[in-house]
């Protein structure tokens, strides 16, 4: 049978019985949708959640004050809210690491603020003129902290668009004006730029003042709740990281690593955690997915199996006139390929039109993945080779006789 003969065969058997054929093609439309549109929302997930973590800074390490604990530690003890960590630390880290780009100590806490005839309890980090510079931090108003704040112990407030929309309302000009930090009253110097997130450490609700400021006004001591160090060559994050733990436990006269009273944290280590979670997650969402795969190529070898049954006389016939097995299997075989193709391509008109819908509309952040829908596609005609080629070995089996006295 010619290739010809075999492409019209298939095309008037699959629109003999169009419903039939439509809602076989369903299960494999329905399939590829889902899995394109899953992959997409796990990519979205990991690319959202990257970017978060590169939004706050680039080559970053955190130093963070609390004992570390012993082998079998669930938790670090005290860590962030312990008192381990001093401006001088920060300092030296800046002066000894030549690693280390910049520097920036924070202080911070959660205060009740006041503006003008309203209120609300926000974030208050006290900082350096460096945070700026590690924490990837713009201003869209005025301007950020100075070292001279920093020495004369300035009264004065940097605010992010969230709580500066909060105290004053959206968008309001609000430089020179003045807020109540603890009843203490602050100079309004600036408004950062808006980052996007949410949460305690979105870093659009927070408002920023000198660290000398912060401790001596609110803390009442000279303690640092977190160093921020900047790397200067991503390369060099891990050497630095060394260092800086070496650097630490020199000045607090800690001779045992383990017992070290601070805890350092790579930004590539975060990123590479947050990768590896959302890869499995993404993993996950696409083996539900692929579930309805299987389900649809289910439903092919039961609409090839009843198509056999259906037309026995026809196959008798052909093999009655000449026709060899091979010629009746690879019909089979095509038509089964065929459905299966064809449902590939609409599920994957579907799985991309669902992905941009949802990330259009807002709904959630979605990356579609040239990878994930070759593969659903490949899948999509192996699916169709292989629950086609039962019923198609079928057909190509019958006895000629047989299928000809079959009523």
């Amino acid at each position: 049978m010619k290739t010809a003969d075999i492409i019209h065969e298939t095309y008037s058997a699959l629109l003999s019985n169009k419903v039939r054929t439509g809602l076989t093609m369903l299960g494999i439309i329905i399939g590829i949708g889902s899995v394109i549109t899953m992959v997409a929302i796990g990519q979205g997930a990991q690319g959202t959640i990257e970017s978060s973590i590169q939004s706050l800074g680039s080559n970053l390490i955190q130093v963070m004050p609390g004992m570390q604990g012993g082998p079998g530690s669930q938790i670090s003890q005290g860590r962030g809210s312990a008192r381990t960590l001093t401006y001088d630390d920060a300092l030296a880290i800046a002066d000894e690491i030549s690693l280390v780009q910049a520097v920036a100590p924070e202080l911070s806490g959660r205060y009740q603020v006041t503006g003008k005839g309203t209120n609300t309890n926000t974030s208050i980090v006290g900082t350096t003129a460096a945070y700026s510079t590690v924490r990837n931090l713009t201003i869209a108003e005025g301007t950020f902290i100075s070292d001279q704040h920093l020495h004369s112990l300035s009264k004065v407030a940097v605010l992010g668009p969230t709580a500066r929309d909060d105290l004053f309302g959206e968008g309001a000009s609000v430089v020179e004006q003045t807020i109540r930090i603890n009843s203490m009253q602050f100079k309004i110097i600036g408004v950062t730029t808006e980052k996007g997130g949410t949460g305690f450490s979105s870093q659009d609700d927070m408002i920023f003042i000198p660290l000398t400021s912060a401790q001596k006004f609110l803390a009442g001591d000279s303690y640092v709740s977190n160093i921020s160090v900047q790397v200067t060559n991503a390369d060099m994050m891990t050497l630095a990281q060394q260092d800086i733990t070496n650097l630490l436990l020199d000045r607090h006269n800690i001779a045992d690593p383990t017992e070290a009273d601070f805890s350092t944290l790579n930004q590539n280590d975060i990123v590479a955690m947050a990768s590896d979670t959302t890869q499995t997650f993404t993993i996950l969402l696409a083996a539900v997915a692929g579930i309805s795969l299987i389900v649809g190529g289910i439903g092919i070898m039961n609409m090839m199996l009843t198509t056999v049954t259906e037309r026995t006389r026809e196959i008798g016939l052909r093999k009655a006139v000449g026709a060899k097995r091979q010629d009746v299997s690879r019909q089979f075989l095509a038509e089964a390929i065929v459905l299966t193709l064809v449902g590939g391509f609409l599920g994957v008109i579907l799985g991309i039109t669902l992905s941009l819908g949802m990330k259009y509309l807002g709904i959630i952040q979605t990356e579609i993945s040239i990878g994930s829908i070759l593969l659903a596609f490949g899948v999509s005609a192996g699916i169709g080779i292989i629950f086609g080629y039962y019923p198609a070995r079928q057909a190509a089996g019958l006895n000629p006789i047989d299928a000809l006295r079959y009523e």
